[in-house]
């Protein structure tokens, strides 16, 4: 039995992080993106760096050391490249995705082994600076009544990540999904939640298999469950990194500029 907190929080919290996609943004790649290196220029000589390195020592900094990664078939280097993770002080499991219809999709595969504990949600391609952002997270989820505690950052694209109106007091009252034009400001990146929520999108993808054709179905995001369950009710609130920068790695511009990010001239798209 996992031991809890007056206001729900599990002590343990588990990394997440989906990496079934196919990366088809980036075109023909030889190794997934996840393992792609990172240019010479974005650490100490001699270093090899990869793309998802960004993530996993922002969780390595919260304390958290159990990661599950859900991976699908053919994307083998990476449990080839990261192993099993006690190179980083660090314990990895590897779940294979049978459920390609979007990433809740592919993090509900998890949830036999993540439904008892609060949860850190990492997209392995986004980079994302402070480091500590996950650090950050928990703390304020410790101390809050929130179900789910976003990183918000200033973006302006965007069209490449889910907007949020904040108000004064942190609390999320609304997602806005990839929107072409907006007046929001800010995005969200990382995301750390208690179990309630992660029961409460295995519900959600158990009655989306039952009900829907997902093959005719909109792609399903996270920020779609997030939505659904601020309006049954669950408190989402974010913290503001307003000097935080992200950067989604998913096409090859957005990679180009991944070594003026590491050098803090770049970003927040």
């Amino acid at each position: 039995m996992e031991k809890r907190t007056s206001n729900g929080i599990t002590l343990d919290c588990v990394g997440l992080i989906p990496a079934a996609g196919r990366g088809t943004r980036l075109g023909e790649q030889s190794l997934s993106k996840e393992v792609l290196p990172l240019p010479d220029e974005c650490g100490p000589p001699g270093e090899d760096r990869r793309v998802s390195d960004c993530l996993l020592e922002g969780f390595r900094r919260a304390g958290i050391e159990q990661v599950f990664w859900v991976i699908r078939e053919g994307k083998w280097d990476i449990p080839r490249h990261y192993g099993d993770g006690r190179s980083r002080d660090m314990a990895f499991a590897w779940v294979m995705m049978d459920a390609p219809w979007g990433t809740p999709f592919s993090l509900d595969q998890a949830w036999p082994f993540i439904k008892d504990k609060t949860v850190a949600l990492g997209f392995p391609d986004i980079q994302f600076r402070p480091l500590v952002v996950y650090a950050r997270l928990l703390e304020q989820l410790r101390c809050s009544d929130a179900d789910v505690m976003l990183a918000a950052f200033p973006a302006d694209r965007p069209d490449k990540f889910d907007m949020l109106d904040i108000d004064g007091q942190g609390r999320v009252l609304e997602i806005q999904i990839k929107p072409p034009r907006t007046e929001l400001q800010y995005c969200w990146a990382n995301a750390v939640w208690k179990p309630a929520f992660s029961r409460y999108m295995h519900q959600f993808i158990q009655q989306a298999l039952d009900e829907f054709d997902l093959s005719r179905h909109p792609e399903i995001y996270v920020g779609t469950v997030l939505q659904m369950a601020m309006a049954e009710g669950f408190r989402v609130e974010a913290v503001r990194f307003p000097e935080g920068r992200v950067l989604d790695l998913g096409t090859p511009e957005d990679f180009s500029r991944v070594a003026g990010f590491e050098a803090g001239t770049g970003g927040a798209t």
